[in-house]
């Protein structure tokens, strides 16, 4: 049975999700890659380029921090593999190092993610309760406690987002030490698209034939 409250929290959940992957687009994608061809345009060497686009998503974190007036704990983990990539850059001035270390994110991430597996709570309900509106994420809550069909979706979920991420480090590491220098930032963003794709095809079809989509958008 569809309600309209159901409607509304289902709404609110697209929207506050769009906005949060739009966001997350623009500030860890789109502006790396625009310093760092800019950087490339401007005749700033490889090395520079990559420090220099190694910072830009700083400026997310910053923004979020002075809007939410808190420290995110994920945050943190970027700003600390920020700080150790640049020093290691410092010591060792080999822009294929920086490229590497961009490994060092999507695989802990997807570590992260999949290790979750073993706790009471998974990584993306956190996610999910923590975008969505009251109503939805109470809803997630229940879903998560009571339902059989919505928690073996959301570990399924688990797995296919935490490997897409696990694979795209590795590809990412491969690529830093195989492919020419200027070709990497791109292609890496590539690669994470179609991994992230392809996790999401293989929720999205398995959420529709279970019955978890419908849950998950408060219908009965």
């Amino acid at each position: 049975m569809n309600t309209g409250r159901g409607d509304t929290d289902g709404t609110g959940l697209a929207e506050a999700s769009r906005w949060h992957a739009w966001t997350a687009l623009a500030l860890d994608v789109v502006v790396p890659l625009a310093v760092f061809y800019g950087s490339r345009a401007a005749r700033a060497d490889q090395w520079l380029a990559l420090v220099l686009a190694a910072v830009a998503p700083a400026a997310g974190i910053v923004l979020t921090w002075a809007r939410q007036r808190r420290a995110d704990a994920t945050a943190l983990f970027v700003i600390a593999s920020m700080a150790l990539s640049l020093l290691v850059a410092m010591v060792t001035g080999d822009p294929r190092m920086l490229l590497a270390r961009e490994s060092w994110v999507t695989g802990a991430l997807g570590l992260w993610i999949l290790g979750s597996l073993s706790l009471a709570r998974p990584f993306l309900l956190d996610v999910a309760v923590k975008v969505s509106t009251p109503g939805a994420a109470q809803r997630f809550e229940g879903l998560w406690r009571h339902s059989p069909v919505f928690r073996p979706w959301l570990q399924l979920a688990s797995v296919a987002w935490g490997s897409a991420f696990l694979l795209d480090a590795v590809a990412r590491v491969v690529m830093a030490y195989t492919l020419p220098l200027d070709s990497v930032p791109s292609l890496g963003v590539l690669v994470l698209v179609v991994m992230l794709v392809a996790a999401q095809a293989v929720v999205m079809v398995h959420g529709r034939r279970s019955g978890a989509l419908a849950l998950v958008r408060g219908r009965d």
